[in-house]
């Protein structure tokens, strides 16, 4: 008798030592990487192209696959369509006569519904299945766009709606082992504990004077993107020795455009 309560004594403890199904090893979120701070940086979004020599961080569209020997955001419009895309009407954004709200300085993007847990889940699965083919090309990191609709369409949307909807899509990120950048919005900076956002993209910082609005809850680790040479040069003189600053053309274009204007601080 005693020997088998011994014996069964140690079979207990063998099975409490072996993994369980479901433990956390196996549910580890992988490793996030986050970008270099300070580093040379150039902003793809409009076409891919080979990064100019010294670059260490390049941004492109998710339609692009990552640039060799770099740190690389993928780019994903995230609260808005992209054209041709479909999505189903119950999580399109509609006005008060019913219609569904478009973005009037892009043709063929509609505003995604974010005002329902339910809508912010189903649009996070969505656009999630998007980060995992980022992640799968080998990206580091996305940059979710549009997370500044709320201020756009105040009537309609809310900050605290895009803060949880964009909790969702972190979580999600990280699940895949991307970082995940704040896309502007300043008055969301604040609110980083609660995002789960890892560093910020920012167009024009310089130019409306709010760089420091995301250097510090960021703690410097921000890529700016000017357009003007009044607002690089106001990111070159007050953040050039903290932040990543290039200088683009409004259209993001390719070296092969005469549109084409890349400058760093």
């Amino acid at each position: 008798m005693l020997r088998t309560t011994v014996a069964l004594a140690l079979a207990v403890l063998a099975i409490a030592a072996l993994p369980a199904c479901g433990s956390s090893a196996e549910r580890a979120t992988p490793e996030v990487k986050l970008p270099p701070k300070g580093a040379d940086w150039d902003y793809q979004i409009g076409g891919a192209y080979e990064p100019p020599q010294g670059v260490e961080i390049v941004a492109r569209d998710r339609a692009d696959t990552p640039a060799p020997g770099v740190y690389n955001v993928c780019y994903v419009n995230a609260f808005q369509t992209q054209p041709g895309e479909k999505w189903p009407s119950r999580l399109l954004l509609h006005d008060t006569r019913g219609e569904v709200v478009e973005d009037p300085d892009w043709d063929g993007e509609s505003v995604l519904d974010i005002t329902t847990a339910a809508k912010r889940e189903e649009a996070a699965e969505r656009v999630g299945a998007w980060f995992e083919e980022c992640a799968d090309k080998g990206y580091d990191a996305v940059e979710p766009d549009n997370l500044d609709t709320f201020t756009r369409w105040p009537g309609l949307l809310t900050a605290d709606q895009a803060t949880a909807y964009v909790s969702l899509l972190s979580r999600r990120a990280h699940e895949l082992g991307l970082a995940i950048a704040q896309k502007n919005t300043g008055p969301l900076a604040p609110r980083r504990a609660r995002t789960g956002l890892d560093f910020a993209v920012v167009e024009e910082c310089g130019r409306y004077d709010e760089c420091e609005a995301f250097a510090k809850p960021y703690r410097d680790r921000v890529v700016v993107v000017e357009y003007e040479d009044k607002g690089m040069a106001k990111a070159c003189d007050g953040f050039a020795d903290r932040l990543s600053v290039v200088r683009r053309d409004v259209d993001v274009s390719t070296p092969d455009d005469d549109a084409y204007v890349r400058d760093v601080c």
